[in-house]
């Protein structure tokens, strides 16, 4: 069984508790696979602190927070789950999910990786001693460079087509 649908067995996971930021790249990706466009949605975050800039990675507000305060983020079903949680976990493939699930448990900036961050698993059920939640997940270090990589230039290019966009209606 998956790592994270022991989880599920035994706590809410991330992909119930967490606002999933999806770049411009993430909802291409996924609609070419599931064929849906109806994933997505752009939302005030629920907690206000998402919406707060961040001394660590001062980019990730401007990068992601547009002028009216949304974000585009992954839609949720009406019991709080995102709308890809099956009952094994994720129902993408690893390739198709959204760039900042990948790169779970992983913490980062704009900068590069900055360690782990993996408030939302249990790791001493899941890991056991001396284990991290990367060994169990099996996430190699250059796909997480990679991915990293991927998202941050995602994430500019979606600010510098929102800028355009606000040149366009305000000039």
């Amino acid at each position: 069984m998956h790592p994270c649908a022991r989880c599920a067995l035994m706590q809410k996971t991330c992909c119930q508790r967490a606002e999933i930021v999806v770049t411009g790249g993430d909802v291409a990706r996924i609609a070419a696979v599931t064929q849906r466009h109806d994933f997505w949605e752009r939302r005030v975050p629920v907690d206000p602190s998402y919406a707060a800039s961040d001394p660590d990675d001062p980019a990730w507000r401007e990068l992601t927070v547009a002028p009216d305060g949304t974000r585009r983020v992954l839609r949720r079903t009406v019991d709080g789950d995102c709308t890809f949680l099956g009952p094994s976990g994720c129902t993408l493939a690893t390739g198709t999910r959204p760039l900042v699930c990948r790169l779970y448990p992983h913490s980062y900036t704009e900068r590069g990786l900055d360690g782990l961050d993996d408030e939302y698993c249990p790791r001493e059920v899941l890991a056991g001693p001396g284990r991290t939640m990367l060994d169990v997940l099996d996430i190699a270090r250059t796909d997480a460079l990679r991915w990293h990589a991927t998202l941050y230039a995602e994430l500019h290019a979606d600010a510098a087509v929102r800028s355009v966009g606000e040149t366009s209606t305000t000039g």
